[in-house]
């Protein structure tokens, strides 16, 4: 009796092959040391995951999540995959079917950039689009299955596609980078909740290894990952404006228990650290970045009220470019209710003197 299973098994072979030989194509993303007056005792540093051949962080879920579907047997030869995707996970899986030489359609809101629904396609992928964030979830898991393809599911797989333990993946990365730096053990790793799969690799990771650095998570105004970490019980929340993190419902991937601490940060204040990370640092980067900087500099002059020297470390999730017509317009700010005015000063006043008065 002939084995059906080896023709599948021949083509999941070389689908591997083919993820591994790109990541081997790749060198790890760049740790930048952002420079703070010597005095304060404490050094930061922004990982640049926009040097990912995608653009974003979402370049290390997507390989991942095809990977883990792969060895489960969920993709096989010609499977259309689908994502429910605010963006930049879809850009990267749209790359990563194109690689495979498999369908992919993105279902996302129409409120989505036009430079990353331009990236999805130029890779080769299809965007879906709903009215609202709630309708995603539902929409792609329909069209995979009238399809007979299959849902990639960010929102539940990301936590368990990753390997926490090691074999390279984000929090392993950081620590071989700080090695030789004055403080290798950072005090804080910073980083927003889109899927929470990040968040919950690094807390994984740093508690596995059993080292003293504490998790940070910074949420958008109305997502739900904030107020279910803080009471204890699922929260309800709503559509994130600020692309890429905050979610209105809390996702199966977050683990708010390995989380030490969360930071809510206004919209507009998260436009304003953007900016002001170009304007002061030089560094283009998406708002999602400006998110965790507002966290981040929170924590730094903590430290340095309290005399404590070490080192904090966070994403840039993407570039700015993405955004140069949305959050890097000052008229499309002001369509959607932005206002980074008042944060930018807060931003200033903490530069100039080490204190956080927001």
């Amino acid at each position: 009796m002939p084995d059906r299973a080896l023709p599948d098994r021949a083509w999941a072979n070389e689908a591997i092959r083919r993820l591994e030989a790109d990541a081997h194509r790749s060198a790890d993303t760049h740790l930048h040391r952002i420079p703070l007056p010597r005095e304060w005792g404490v050094d930061v540093y922004l990982k640049d995951e926009s040097t990912h051949r995608t653009g974003s962080l979402k370049h290390r879920l997507a390989r991942s999540l095809f990977l883990f579907a792969l060895v489960n047997g969920w993709i096989r030869e010609g499977t259309p995959v689908v994502e429910a995707s605010s963006g930049s996970t879809a850009v990267s899986e749209a790359y990563f079917a194109r690689l495979l030489g498999i369908p992919f359609t993105a279902v996302m809101t129409r409120g989505t950039s036009e430079e990353k629904i331009a990236l999805i396609e130029q890779y080769g992928g299809t965007c879906h689009f709903v009215e609202s964030a709630s309708e995603v979830y539902g929409e792609a898991a329909r069209l995979a299955r009238e399809s007979g393809g299959h849902y990639l599911d960010q929102f539940t797989f990301a936590e368990r596609a990753t390997d926490w333990r090691g074999n390279n993946n984000i929090a392993e990365t950081i620590f071989d980078q700080l090695a030789l730096e004055p403080h290798p053990v950072p005090r804080w790793i910073v980083v927003g909740a889109g899927t929470g799969g990040t968040s919950t690799t690094i807390g994984r990771y740093v508690r596995y290894r059993r080292l003293a650095t504490q998790l940070a998570v910074v949420d958008p105004e109305n997502s739900a990952f904030y107020p279910s970490w803080e009471s204890g019980a699922p929260a309800v929340g709503s559509a994130s404006r600020i692309e890429g993190i905050g979610r209105p419902r809390l996702e199966p991937s977050f683990n708010p228990r390995i989380v030490d601490r969360m930071f809510r940060v206004p919209d507009g204040a998260s436009v304003a650290a953007m900016r002001d990370l170009t304007a002061r640092f030089g560094f283009t980067a998406g708002p999602s970045t400006g998110t965790s900087l507002w966290g981040v500099w929170q924590l730094v002059a903590e430290m340095v009220e309290n005399g404590e020297r070490g080192s904090i470390v966070t994403l840039m999730c993407d570039g700015g470019a993405r955004y140069r017509n949305s959050y890097g317009d000052d008229a499309w700010l002001e369509a959607h209710g932005l206002d980074p005015e008042h944060h930018g000063t807060l931003l200033a006043d903490f530069f100039a003197t080490g204190r956080w008065r927001g």
